[in-house]
């Protein structure tokens, strides 16, 4: 029998675990239809591109306004894309925007640099920049900055939690007024929160994560920022490992007092479950409009 490395599961089994391409037949097809979705979107919809945020080249996000722009500041639901913080960009992501315009939200897709051009640490801040850039510029981009939702996908619904463990006066202390619940609800897709089956499986090959990094950027190990609500949805189809993350997390961060909602979608899989953003009544996107109060 072959030694355990996390868990019940041997190396074997851990790599195979989280090898989503590998599970689900057809991941390819999947994978570029989100590009040919968001690229017909861009085509027909007026948004704002590759604004930036930071330094960097990949430091850019794009914003689609609310259609209702005339109703006053919209809420905003701000996008973090996935990949295993190694591959896609913003660019893949764009057909979010269906699942939020037709209700009166503002969009913002984010952008980060990859690993191994950039490390965890480096990325995690680049994710919080775009949100203290997006609190910063709202009124001039009709957006109300007491209004700001995230949500994100495998690694990006890792980073949805870091961002809501994020003491932001601490991060940017230029905004003084800068609130500890800037973020006033998010939703993890798919989501990666305890990094430690990620250092032990074949991903660390790329990611190269140390113990160190893996602690201090595992959202189970670390407490919350605030009191803001969080949804953590898994496709049904997953494997074990998605919906323990979600459940270890749940557990981890009510101890705090937030209140965070576990939502199985039957049927779904790692790559069908956000491609329920496509469509402002599919199931996800209902359960994230309402966590928005819309």
């Amino acid at each position: 029998m072959s030694d355990k490395v996390f868990g019940d599961y041997d190396q074997t089994g851990l790599d195979a675990e989280y090898d989503n391409r590998a599970k689900v037949s057809g991941s390819s097809d999947s994978i570029q239809k989100f590009a040919d979705d968001s690229r017909e979107l861009r085509q027909r919809l007026t948004g704002q591109l590759n604004i930036p945020f930071g330094p960097g080249a990949d430091e850019v996000l794009d914003l689609f306004p609310s259609p209702n722009s005339a109703a006053g500041p919209a809420p905003i639901q701000v996008f973090i894309h996935g990949g295993y913080w190694k591959l896609l960009s913003k660019d893949d992501f764009s057909y979010v925007v269906r699942a939020f315009a037709p209700k009166g939200c503002a969009t913002a897709v984010i952008n980060y640099g990859l690993i191994p051009d950039i490390d965890m640490d480096e990325l995690v801040r680049q994710c919080r920049a775009a949100l203290a850039w997006i609190y910063r510029n709202a009124a001039g981009i009709g957006a109300d900055p007491e209004r700001i939702f995230i949500s994100g996908h495998s690694a990006g619904g890792h980073l949805v939690a870091m961002m809501m463990a994020t003491d932001w006066p601490a991060f940017d202390d230029h905004l003084p007024k800068l609130p500890l619940d800037l973020v006033k609800g998010g939703c993890g897709i798919s989501g990666l929160y305890d990094l430690e089956p990620i250092r032990l499986c074949f991903l660390n090959d790329d990611l190269k994560l140390g113990t160190a990094e893996t602690d201090r950027n595992s959202p189970v190990r670390l407490a919350p920022a605030g009191l803001s609500p969080l949804l953590l949805t898994v496709g049904g189809d997953e494997g074990p490992e998605y919906l323990r993350q979600s459940e270890t997390l749940a557990a981890a961060w009510r101890q705090y007092g937030v209140e965070v909602a576990v939502a199985v979608l039957p049927g779904q899989n790692h790559f069908t479950i956000v491609d329920q953003l496509n469509d402002p009544e599919a199931d996800l996107s209902r359960l994230i409009l309402h966590q928005m109060g819309l």
